[in-house]
């Protein structure tokens, strides 16, 4: 992601010594998303993973990094992540709270097949499974209370055109949170670019720097968005059949979570239209640094808000 915080292979080997990771041969700063400062790290044993938490606290920091590891000991394709000589799973480099984790091999695909897509959401079904065994709770970061926050303070920057679609929509997610729809721990930024592949396989699933306890049809809606649009916003429904219906196949949706699916829809589209908006208007300084074009997500938030999106009949029955 970007980097905020940078790192010397003086200060990096330093840190590394409290591992069983072996010396320093190499590292380089991974210049994409927005959140954390990640470096690729290849030590004499391996290669690895550094991130840096610029956001996250570090008494939060203990749910996301348990949950992977819940996850990594249930099977879900996760990279883990490694414990220090005391067990410790984060520690502090240059004052910011850091963790490494195994590489995982395989690559993004930007514009998967179908076969890829059902991957994945098998995969996203898999990880909502192993996380109802997961007990550690915490609120989403990203949630109604920041939709709010945030909205307030991209207003002034925004036409006249896009405040009402803001304030219309934040009207119509009042309710959200209140619906008894399954939750528990989810992974919430599951984009194209945080599924790692091998042909066809999903290798892993990374950065979990969102996570939090939701509904995992939110969950499930926030990958959609992202896996089935157009450019313009609109839901490919072949594509939409193929990740939702591979993710059913494993943990089938409620009949609830079928109905509120429009409206957790909307809620995705808002939620990432928001943090766009707000890292282009309201930027962080960092030595390397990526902000994603909000109106990506103006035009999918719109699309939903035009054509009510509907779930394809669940085919067969799921695994569980």
């Amino acid at each position: 992601m970007s980097v905020y915080t940078t790192v010397t292979a003086d200060e990096l080997d330093a840190w590394l010594a409290r591992y069983n990771a072996g010396r320093l041969a190499g590292f380089s700063p991974i210049a994409t998303g927005i959140e954390n400062s990640n470096y690729f790290v290849t030590t004499e044993f391996g290669q690895f993973v550094l991130t840096l938490y610029e956001r996250l606290p570090a008494d939060e920091l203990p749910f996301y990094l348990n949950l992977t590891a819940h996850l990594a000991r249930e099977g879900v394709a996760v990279p883990a992540p490694e414990p220090d000589r005391t067990g410790a799973l984060f520690s502090i480099l240059n004052g910011k709270p850091a963790s490494l984790v195994r590489r995982v091999s395989g690559a993004p695909v930007m514009a998967p097949t179908n076969v890829q897509r059902a991957a994945a959401g098998e995969a996203l079904a898999r990880l909502h499974v192993a996380s109802m065994r997961y007990r550690a709770r915490l609120t989403n970061r990203r949630g109604p209370a920041w939709w709010r926050q945030a909205a307030g303070a991209v207003r002034p920057f925004l036409t006249p055109s896009q405040n009402e679609l803001l304030v219309a929509e934040i009207r119509h997610q009042v309710g959200y949170g209140k619906e008894k729809l399954p939750k528990g721990a989810v992974h919430g930024d599951l984009f194209r670019d945080n599924v790692l592949f091998e042909g066809s396989r999903v290798a892993g699933i990374i950065d979990f720097g969102f996570a939090a306890t939701d509904y995992f049809a939110y969950d499930l809606a926030v990958a959609v968005n992202d896996w089935c649009s157009d450019a313009d916003g609109t839901l490919r429904s072949a594509d939409v059949a193929a990740f939702a219906g591979a993710y059913e196949r494993v943990r089938a949706l409620s009949a609830a979570e079928r109905e509120q699916w429009p409206s957790l829809m909307r809620a995705a589209a808002l939620r990432f239209w928001l943090s766009r908006l707000y890292d282009l208007h309201l930027p962080r300084g960092g030595v390397l640094t990526h902000a994603h074009d909000p109106s990506e997500y103006e035009r999918v938030l719109r699309s939903r808000v035009a054509s009510p999106p509907r779930l394809p009949p669940l085919a067969s029955k799921a695994r569980g």
